[in-house]
């Protein structure tokens, strides 16, 4: 059963889409992995990350990127390979995968627009936007964990 996205513009807490054991395992995980991050910063990273995956979902074909700190609420989960291949059958359902730039090329989009669009998108799903999460310095596109950007990816982190 997926999650219809047709309510009126910040009516969908995107904590909501998430299991509340699910919820406290990756708020758990994301502050362990990034200690500058609190438990409370930790929830509202995951939540908004819920809400790009389902928006990301409902939109194919639209490109749509998360800001870094969204990007660190998706690594997070994905290695938590049931909790997230559930969360994306029930909500979205199906697998959404995270592809960082298609064939490694660059976004097509500057990270203002990248931003706009997708924070755009979240709100006609009806998503409450943190736009803390979302701020507009962040290079979005660029993610933040993957080979062409990873301290310790293969490359060293070059492109």
């Amino acid at each position: 059963m997926t999650v219809e996205l047709t309510r009126p513009a910040g009516t969908i807490d995107p904590a909501t889409l998430v299991d509340t054991e699910v919820m406290e395992r990756l708020i758990a995980c994301v502050v362990k992995d990034y200690p500058h991050l609190d438990r409370v910063t930790a929830r509202r990273v995951v939540a908004q990350t819920a809400a790009f995956i389902a928006t990301s979902a409902h939109r194919p074909g639209v490109e749509l990127s998360p800001s870094k700190l969204v990007d660190i609420g998706w690594h997070t989960w994905i290695l938590h390979t049931v909790d997230y291949a559930r969360f994306c059958e029930q909500v979205c359902g199906r697998f959404i995968h995270h592809v960082p730039t298609p064939n490694g090329e660059e976004p097509d989009l500057s990270p203002a627009a990248a931003r706009e669009r997708t924070l755009a998108a979240m709100t006609q799903a009806g998503f409450t936007i943190d736009l803390e999460l979302w701020p507009v310095t962040d290079k979005m596109g660029e993610c933040s964990q993957c080979h062409a950007g990873c301290t310790d990816s293969p490359n060293g982190g070059k492109k």
